[in-house]
């Protein structure tokens, strides 16, 4: 502002705690912490049984972590008074519903500003308490309970999803429990170019029935609005995603398409080395010394990488890794044309290359082939639906895995779906626009 306004000082006012119904009419500062002390602004002496007026019968102080002013954590100090009604003896105190939640210690506008933080800056639950000056596990119930009251718990979070990417998502590494969650994610703003994808929702377990309950649970209308759905290759979700979802195109990730290829290639090399070598490759084999140029893109790779690999083909022996290197490339290649129908037809070329006509003697390729023959139309849809890859859904999950290894508060499963929805929902516009 060039030319401001400026007004008397007001602690009340600077504290923000006229929104919460209460006026400041002191202070007390220190190096660890900042009190105001205040009382509710508007009296409440009407008794709600017989409307008769109340009398003062004493005073009680209440102390709520409030927003922090610099970081030095600031307590509301409020004293509230009891009333009893001259006419039935009832006793009650001023309402502080306004200040704060029912059985609460952190007020709303401290509890708004501990959200904002988590959602918007990624402050660690030990940080924002902190910050109030409470304890963790008080810090970490009021911000995920205000969170899945003000964000998590709106339907309209749901709205506008026209395609949906899942997959599974590995949330604890251990040898017993529960260890997989599916991930679902909107990724109609990837699909538009308008924005990111944003998680929707996390579910236990990884299998048809968690993904097909989960759809079922959704309304009829919100169903048919869904275009396209987005997954990897395991055939439980596109199960669930045809049954629940029969109008919606199902489109097989690239990623996970150009991975069967490396992963027949990996093990025809393998296979190779050890028919021909009667070991596992070594430092001084030459399968193993190309393994990493293997499955690079042909046109990535470098002239001595180009060098290698044409020594390597010289050798009669290694004649079935060339063909299932050949396939792999083409497979590569059709997903990187410029022009969608270019490379539409390349993948359908191949498809019904090595689905009908493998040679002998090689059991990778002739699985990939079925593979690829079997989920010809999901592969090739993503041709006619650009934009609709399951990557974003992957990059999601490197977040959630980030998440989980930084440990910013997980007691649970519970707590990690709440912390993952509100880390990575989309709600940083919408805390933005509230505030």
């Amino acid at each position: 502002m060039l030319n401001p306004t400026f007004t008397a000082p007001d602690l009340t006012t600077f504290a923000g705690l006229n929104q919460l119904g209460l006026t400041a009419i002191g202070q007390h500062l220190s190096t660890a912490k900042a009190e105001i002390l205040c009382h509710v602004t508007t009296p409440d002496p009407w008794c709600r049984i017989c409307g008769g007026t109340a009398v003062p019968r004493d005073t009680v102080t209440r102390r709520l972590a409030h927003q922090p002013c610099g970081w030095r954590p600031t307590v509301l100090v409020i004293r509230h008074r009891r009333y009893r009604c001259g006419h039935c003896q009832r006793v009650w105190r001023e309402d502080l519903s306004q200040a704060v939640a029912p059985r609460q210690k952190i007020s709303r506008t401290g509890l708004r500003w501990a959200l904002a933080g988590l959602v918007t800056q990624h402050l660690s639950v030990s940080r924002i308490a902190e910050g109030l000056g409470v304890t963790w596990n008080t810090a970490n119930e009021a911000v995920l309970a205000e969170g899945q009251r003000l964000l998590i718990s709106d339907p309209a979070r749901f709205d506008g999803v026209k395609v949906l990417g899942v997959d599974e998502h590995v949330w604890r590494h251990t040898r017993t429990g529960d260890k997989y969650v599916t991930v679902i994610v909107d990724l109609t703003s990837v699909r538009d170019g308008t924005g990111t994808a944003r998680l929707l929702d996390m579910v236990q377990g990884r299998s048809k029935a968690v993904f097909k309950t989960w759809l079922a649970e959704r309304d009829e209308q919100w169903k048919q609005g869904i275009e396209v759905v987005a997954m990897d290759g395991f055939t439980g979700f596109k199960t669930a995603a045809a049954e629940e979802l029969p109008h919606a195109v199902e489109v097989l990730d690239p990623f996970h398409v150009v991975k069967l290829g490396s992963e027949a290639l990996d093990q025809t090399r393998q296979r190779v080395q050890r028919e021909h070598h009667g070991r596992r490759g070594r430092k001084d084999d030459p399968l193993y010394q190309c393994r990493r140029t293997l499955t690079t893109g042909l046109s990535l790779a470098t002239e001595k990488q180009k060098t290698k690999l044409e020594d390597l083909f010289k050798a009669p022996e290694y004649e079935p890794v060339q063909l299932v290197w050949s396939v792999y490339q083409k497979m590569v290649d059709a997903y990187r044309q410029l022009k969608p129908e270019i490379g539409r037809w390349a993948m359908e070329q191949l498809i019904a290359e090595i689905g009908t006509k493998v040679p002998k003697g090689l059991p990778e390729l002739k699985k990939l082939g079925g593979t690829l023959r079997r989920r010809k139309t999901d592969i090739l849809a993503y041709f006619d639906h650009v934009g609709s890859s399951n990557g974003p859904t992957e990059a999601l999950n490197g977040r959630l895995e980030h998440l989980r290894g930084i440990a910013l508060g997980f007691k649970n499963l519970t707590h990690y779906i709440a912390r993952s929805l509100l880390e990575t929902g989309g709600f940083r516009p919408r805390l933005h626009s509230e505030s």
